[in-house]
């Protein structure tokens, strides 16, 4: 398989915090102005990309890790 991106251009970064610090906050803001999703999900909403689950859609908050990927001034984020 061919590789869309050279592995200099491609960037992994982890978000790690204590509850309630904004990682999906940030992570959702990162999305949006990348360009992946065209709406800023609110987790508090229940609209937050990363929250996938129905359970953590319902109570605001996350449960799981997720993963992403977006594009950025040519890198693969």
């Amino acid at each position: 398989m061919e590789r869309t991106f050279a592995l200099d251009h491609v960037r992994n970064i982890g978000i790690m915090a204590h509850i309630d610090a904004g990682k999906t906050t940030t992570s959702e803001r990162i999305l949006f102005y990348t360009g992946r999703v065209h709406r800023l999900g609110e987790t508090h909403e229940g609209a937050a990309t990363m929250d996938w689950m129905a359970q953590e859609q319902e109570r605001g908050i996350t449960i799981t890790s997720a993963a992403t990927t977006c594009n950025w001034k040519g890198h693969r984020i």
